[in-house]
């Protein structure tokens, strides 16, 4: 078959750019879509105690999952933790904490067992739920009293979470 007669044709020159340029469009999509992934991982997982911090001064509720990435129950709600923030990016903050990871980033926090879940309102303090049976723990000051943190232990749904943010004022239309 002769293919410099083919190469001659206006149609097979249009057909290479159209494949050098899918090629080009194709390497692009793949590179943004990793910025994008290690975006996502960046925003959801916390490092350093800054990021804790920043969060809790976002102006928006904030959920921190304390859990490592070893644990059952912790892998489980993994996925919903990475939708959420992503979904809900703007309204709410979500953060995970590995705590084999990071342990000195537990410190101060009440926490026993993993995964657990700490809920503050928009001003950073902890969230108040209007109802007990979210199974929610109120954990208070020894010294002062005052309400110093608001925890689930133990697994979350998508929708028990949903439930928790809604209440916590976030529109998730």
């Amino acid at each position: 078959m002769n293919f410099k007669h083919l190469q001659k044709t206006p149609g097979f020159k249009i057909a290479v750019l159209l494949v050098v340029a899918a090629a080009i469009g194709g390497i692009w999509f793949a590179k943004q879509s990793e910025k994008a992934r290690k975006a996502d991982f960046a925003a959801l997982h916390v490092t350093s105690a800054e990021d804790l911090v920043q969060a809790r001064a976002s102006g928006l509720p904030v959920v921190i999952d304390f859990g490592a990435d070893s644990c059952a129950p912790c892998r489980e709600m993994a996925p919903i933790l990475e939708e959420l923030s992503r979904t809900l990016r703007g309204k709410a903050v979500i953060k995970f904490v590995d705590v084999w990871k990071y342990q000195k980033l537990a410190e101060g926090y009440p926490l026993r067992v993993i995964p657990t879940q700490f809920f503050f309102d928009r001003d950073g303090k902890p969230f108040t739920p209007s109802d007990a049976t979210l199974g929610m723990i109120l954990y208070a000051d020894k010294d002062t009293r005052q309400h110093a943190f608001t925890a689930h232990e133990g697994g979350m749904t998508r929708e028990q979470l949903l439930a928790v943010l809604a209440e916590m004022g976030v529109r998730l239309d």
